[in-house]
């Protein structure tokens, strides 16, 4: 089941998916508490397994209602189980109910097969993260769903 929930709510998994467990404040985005901002979790039986933020962040040349997607994250042991899916599913209803045109990520080498899946599209060559990895730039137009 998917809910919103608070920006402190995502700092655990964050930190051990995708920070090497890096302190807690530590994994607190510049971003969390934006106007518009909002983060999402999937539970199964009330554990918190994954979890995304979105704020409202144009993507560079575009002028219109963008969103990004940032500290997407699933417990290692419930991935691969279309919980992340159903995240993206739910942001989904959420910005298209907003007139969002356009959600945008920067989407680690690893996962560009599962967003591809949900109708992101390449829009950058790879590049480096610092202490994080490769990523590639991915959008998705929400006019057109």
């Amino acid at each position: 089941m998917v809910r919103f929930i608070s920006s402190n709510k995502t700092l655990k998994l964050r930190s051990e998916i995708l920070r090497n467990n890096i302190p807690l404040a530590n994994c607190i985005l510049p971003t969390d508490k934006i106007e518009g901002a909002f983060h999402l979790g999937c539970f199964v039986e009330d554990q918190l397994v994954s979890i995304a933020s979105f704020f409202p962040k144009n993507y560079q040349g575009k002028s219109t209602s963008g969103y990004q997607l940032r500290g997407m994250a699933t417990a290692t042991e419930f991935a691969r189980n279309g919980y992340g899916a159903e995240l993206i599913d739910f942001a989904i209803s959420q910005l298209t109910a907003t007139n969002a045109a356009y959600l945008w990520c920067n989407a680690r080498s690893s996962a560009v097969e599962f967003y591809n899946k949900k109708g992101f599209e390449l829009a950058s060559t790879e590049f480096e993260i610092e202490g994080v990895g490769p990523h590639y730039e991915m959008i998705l137009n929400l006019k057109k769903i």
